[in-house]
């Protein structure tokens, strides 16, 4: 079994330095009012993973300091969860600690390493149940009772739990996608009816890619075709003259003799048989270009019928740019991606009739997955009422009687259970409630209204005596679990507790001396006369210390020989029972 072996405290709320030393069994934690007693609960609470809060530090401190040791067993889920994180253990003990700055900056270590807080948090839920006045409240709400329940319960709740939150998330999925579907139905179908028109006005023209730039230089050249005809006519004259005019100077002949010319002597000298070969060159390029003057001028089409359906063709392309793109390119990109778009919006209506379909058949599997709920939840709210109840008597409530509630309301948007439709929500359709009847006579009522406060800390006790019975950790701490209870209710109390300590490590911090009498080990919690607790403050008390203690907490006299004997009482009913 894990058990809390120590914890030092350092520079947290009025502990200056401190050492508690806790037993394998019942430890009570006792001390005057504002003495520092709560701060072992809450630096057990630092250890475990809870909310850094800086203003724990010590005045004048820079940090405040939590380590423990816990010896915790090889194989079992605390020792495999460190092991994960890479903690090394230390012949089965494992080292803890939390340190706080006055700033707020929290680190953690565990086993050596520095670990992220959150894993603290996982190694508690598997060693310490902490419970305080704060979890009592919590007991209030119906929410935590649900809780309660389910986990007593375990497999027959968890089980259909798990396939309903699944159901659950995927039908709030399913709901959000169609309302929007639906909400925005008329909005897509206008988007639609404006992808069609463009897609159809598109189709209407046929554009070609690159066609609009063809066409631009097309209208180009018809609109100069005159213009261009004179001037490449000029041209080939110029290159290789005008048959009706013999007596003309063209360049083809001027080349032509200057190749002559240079032939005639290109043999007497290298240098200038290379030019002679670059004239040559030059003859047979004006030859080509004069050949394709004359050809132009053939092919040129000046016909300004060709010219007006050109600029018609371009004007239909320009009514397409100015909507679409800039180009003629991008028009066609714009159509290809519309394309696409049309058929998703189009496929809306069959997804929303998928989705519709999916929809139908989740609330179905959510009513039998909460009907299953509801019927795990009601066999087990009988044994765990009647397994609390008999802890009541145990502890000085023999005539209370503690019962379940579990009921649904009424909404027609909700899911059919026990043939009604009703609400529903993460957890299933209950509304789950603790009533207590605390005497004959009186009828069940929410503890929130019938319970006082000796009576709900003994309701928590109880239930938490019932789970340690299904679902037991190693160490239970319990911060004035007796508040609001004397006289006898104080001793069976203590007795129960005493009980449950033979099968888990049970540390409370007590007022009563009818609790702390049946501790194995009992702390005391001092302050100097400077108002803070030091490493002596923390003491275990033993034979006249604790006879002296337990005066103190009857009477307030440690030296009242009545109250000694009454104490000296204390301890040995509660050793002749032990």
């Amino acid at each position: 079994m894990s058990v809390l072996e120590e914890m030092r405290i350092r520079s947290l709320g009025v502990i200056d330095d401190a050492v508690v030393e806790l037993s394998p069994g019942f430890t009570a934690v006792t001390g005057e009012t504002g003495a520092g007693k709560t701060m072992i609960v809450t630096s057990l609470g630092l250890l475990l993973g809870g909310r850094a809060d800086p203003a724990l530090v010590r005045l004048g401190a820079k940090a405040a300091v939590v380590e423990g040791r816990i010896g915790v067993r090889a194989g079992g889920p605390a020792a495999v969860r460190a092991d994960e994180a890479g903690a090394e253990l230390e012949d089965g003990t494992l080292l803890i600690s939390r340190t706080v700055s006055a700033e707020g900056r929290s680190r953690a270590h565990l086993g050596g390493r520095s670990v992220p807080v959150g894993v603290l948090s996982e190694l508690a839920d598997e060693l310490v149940a902490v419970h305080g006045q704060t979890d009592q409240q919590g007991l209030l709400r119906p929410a935590r009772q649900r809780e309660a329940l389910d986990r007593y319960a375990g497999a027959a709740v968890t089980g259909p739990h798990t396939q309903y939150v699944a159901a659950y998330r995927r039908l709030r999925a399913v709901a959000v996608e169609l309302a929007e579907l639906t909400t925005r139905a008329r909005e897509r179908a206008q988007e639609a009816d404006l992808l069609r028109f463009g897609l159809n006005e598109i189709a209407g023209v046929e554009p070609r890619p690159g066609e609009d730039g063809a066409l631009a230089a097309e209208a180009e050249r018809l609109g100069h075709a005159e213009a261009l005809a004179s001037a490449a006519t000029v041209a080939h004259t110029a290159l290789v003259g005008n048959p009706e005019d013999p007596e003309g100077i063209d360049a083809a002949t001027l080349v032509a003799g200057t190749g002559r010319a240079l032939d005639s002597v290109r043999s007497h000298d290298s240098a200038l048989a290379a030019l002679a070969d670059r004239v040559g060159e030059i003859s047979i390029l004006l030859a080509d270009v004069a050949g394709e003057l004359a050809g132009y001028a053939d092919l040129l089409d000046a016909d300004p019928r060709r010219l007006a359906a050109v600029e018609e063709r371009r004007a239909a392309l320009t009514a397409l740019t100015r909507k679409y793109g800039e180009s003629i390119d991008l028009v066609l990109t714009w159509a290809e991606e519309g394309a696409e778009r049309l058929i998703e919006l189009e496929s809306d209506d069959d997804r929303i009739s998928e989705l519709t379909a999916e929809r139908d058949v989740l609330r179905a599997e959510l009513s039998g997955l909460a009907q299953a709920l509801t019927d795990a939840r009601t066999k087990a709210a009988a044994t765990f009422a009647e397994a609390v109840t008999a802890e009541l008597s145990s502890l000085a409530m023999p005539h209370a009687r503690v019962s379940f509630a579990i009921r649904q309301s009424e909404d027609p948007e909700g899911i059919e259970v026990n043939g009604r439709t009703v609400a529903y929500g993460p957890h299933g359709a209950d509304e789950v409630e603790l009533l207590l009847a605390p005497h004959p006579g009186a009828p069940p009522r929410p503890i929130a209204k019938g319970a006082s406060g000796g009576e709900l800390s003994r309701v928590m006790l109880a239930v938490e005596v019932v789970f340690a019975g299904t679902d037991p950790v190693p160490t239970y701490l319990f911060d004035e679990v007796d508040a609001g209870v004397g006289g006898k209710a104080a001793v069976e109390i203590g007795r129960r507790l005493a009980k449950l300590a033979k099968t888990a490590q049970v540390v409370v911090v007590t007022h009563l001396p009818q609790v702390a009498a049946f501790a194995d080990r009992q702390l005391l919690v001092e302050k100097t006369h400077d108002g803070s607790v030091t490493r002596s403050g923390v003491t275990v008390l033993e034979g006249e210390a604790r006879v002296r203690e337990l005066s103190r907490m009857l009477a307030g006299q440690e030296d009242s020989q009545t109250a000694r004997a009454h104490a000296e009482e204390l301890l040995a009913a509660a050793r002749s029972e032990s």
